[in-house]
């Protein structure tokens, strides 16, 4: 029973075929296309899997992006299931004000980080770090409710707003110092601090409100880059949407 995850993002897909349909199923294949390349998958990337027996995605990109994606497995004989945020799943309750609105990537990872805290021991309030071409910063308490979290632009995203705004500052990426002595450097040093700040900040509100230090995790392509400036130990996650994914799909599963 092996079964396909697929995760649509602001910049890229990436995709993960799986032995099975539960947390922990070992991972037979994995790749990632440029939104842009998605039509070559069924020629290229995809030619040569199995045909997996369930597939379960989330998207941010927009349904003509999901229907591209849909059309590239019209080879196997697989239904394709995408997750809607609803006011709850596998253990974790969604506090935002309309749970529809919620991105599902955001909802699927809370999920695969809520049970990776709870495969290392008690329960214990969240933060979930999801560095991309957006950030996003995300707090749980230790039921496992969504409390909110915040959106913030990427480095990419801020380095183009201010390249736009400013005049002069069409330059190279730097290096992250405590104190930048040329432009490079104070864009990068600026962009990292930036969000390293919001982590922060959400971490203090979340202690003040549960009384329990939370526990620290990070996923995406460029959370390694962000590690080193943290206040608080983190630690660094790398497929917590297919995690999640794989949770909702058992959890799904087993309930028929």
């Amino acid at each position: 029973m092996s079964f396909l995850a697929i995760d649509v993002g602001n910049t890229r897909l990436k995709w993960a075929l799986f032995d099975a349909m539960r947390p922990g199923a070992a991972m037979l294949a994995q790749g990632a296309e440029f939104l842009e390349h998605i039509d070559r998958l069924a020629d290229g990337a995809w030619a040569q899997l199995p045909a997996p027996s369930h597939m379960l995605g989330c998207v941010v990109a927009g349904d003509p992006v999901k229907h591209r994606v849909v059309e590239q497995m019209d080879a196997w004989d697989v239904s394709a299931h995408w997750v809607v945020p609803g006011q709850e799943e596998a253990g974790v309750v969604n506090g935002y004000d309309h749970p529809a609105r919620l991105g599902a990537d955001r909802w699927v990872a809370m999920i695969g980080a809520r049970h990776h805290v709870l495969a290392q021991g008690p329960s214990r309030p969240l933060v979930l770090v999801m560095v991309g071409t957006a950030v996003t910063v995300e707090a749980l308490d230790a039921e496992g409710r969504f409390l909110g979290g915040l959106i913030l632009p990427g480095h990419g995203i801020m380095l183009r707003a201010l390249e736009m705004g400013t005049a002069g500052l069409h330059v190279p990426t730097g290096e992250v110092r405590p104190f930048p002595t040329n432009t490079s450097d104070a864009l990068t040093s600026g962009g990292t601090y930036a969000i390293a700040g919001a982590v922060e900040r959400t971490w203090q509100h979340l202690r003040a409100h549960c009384g329990q230090d939370p526990a620290c995790l990070m996923t995406g392509g460029a959370g390694w880059k962000m590690m080193p400036s943290m206040t608080r130990p983190f630690e660094l996650v790398e497929n917590l949407i297919f995690d999640g994914l794989l949770e909702i799909a058992s959890r799904r599963l087993a309930a028929g």
